[in-house]
């Protein structure tokens, strides 16, 4: 009798066979998250704690970095805290997101904070702001690095939040700028980052067209080779092992210098909120930790 698990591994050769062997970007099989996903593979989905949260700060702003675009932002603050003075962790979003998606219910950042403090986390905020598609550095008419750096920055501290000293936060699109944006701020003004399956690609050949005109430009931007301006700053790094960004990243993590602090955790999961979510307490716990340095 054909059992559950010979009749997937018999559809995932099915899936195989008309998709051809060649790996996907990252070496990763056509399939092998199909079967991974029905086998129950890919670990547990993260849930959104259920607490009460703190404040949420909304608005927008038109920015010129943005080719005057209107922009909107969110500053998600622990229960009972007001932003005077409190430390920030700027988060900046995947492909096709939006602040909303960071301190919505996508991945819930407000609840995941509120639950950290409860916790013995040192209080501080998560801020967040609209991107667009650019990849958070200069391209198709846009700046949205710049405008992180050279207007929400500055918002923030009209809002009484601590900016000297920031930690950064990222999932995709987002987790590939916060690296980018630490190495243009440096360890003087990064307190820590935790990024969540970064969009990295090892040459120009395979970069995204959604985030590079071209080899030229994607050589300009690229953080495989920035790591040394990293040094001195926590960097944690998690990823799923059926993400198609593993290979890449693992690269990225192993061109660090010897001296760095940076530590790369691969667990069961995909490209999804749901690896996202699931280890969202652990990145704000770190977070927390070098915010207190």
């Amino acid at each position: 009798m054909l059992t559950r698990r010979a009749l997937l591994l018999a559809g995932a050769a099915g899936v195989l066979a008309s998709a051809g062997v060649a790996a996907v970007e990252d070496g990763v099989l056509p399939g092998r998250l199909w079967l991974h996903e029905r086998m129950g593979m890919l670990g547990p989905a993260g849930t959104l704690p259920d607490v009460a949260t703190g404040r949420l700060l909304e608005g927008s702003f038109r920015s010129a970095r943005r080719g005057g675009r209107p922009t909107g932002w969110s500053v998600a603050l622990p229960p009972g805290h007001d932003p005077a003075g409190l430390p920030v962790v700027v988060a900046l979003h995947g492909l096709d997101q939006s602040h909303a998606s960071v301190n919505g219910p996508h991945l819930g950042m407000p609840q995941f904070l509120a639950a950290a403090v409860a916790d013995g986390v040192r209080p501080f905020a998560i801020a967040a702001v609209d991107g667009g598609t650019s990849y958070w550095h200069p391209h198709g008419g846009e700046d949205c690095g710049a405008m992180v750096l050279d207007e929400f920055l500055p918002l923030l501290r009209t809002h009484g939040l601590a900016t000297r000293r920031v930690g950064l936060l990222g999932w995709s699109m987002g987790g590939y700028g916060a690296l980018r944006l630490a190495g243009i701020l440096a360890r003087r003004r990064v307190a820590g980052i935790a990024v969540a399956s970064p969009a990295l690609w090892p040459d120009g050949s395979t970069g995204s067209a959604s985030g590079f005109d071209d080899a030229h430009e994607y050589a300009t931007y690229s953080v495989m080779h920035d790591q040394p301006k990293l040094t001195g700053i926590p960097v944690r790094i998690d990823i799923g092992e059926d993400d198609p960004f593993l290979t890449a990243t693992r690269t990225y993590a192993a061109g660090f210098p010897r001296r760095a602090h940076v530590g790369l955790h691969v667990a069961p999961g995909a490209h999804e909120a749901a690896y996202w979510r699931r280890v969202a307490p652990a990145q704000l716990r770190f977070l927390g930790s070098t915010l207190d340095a």
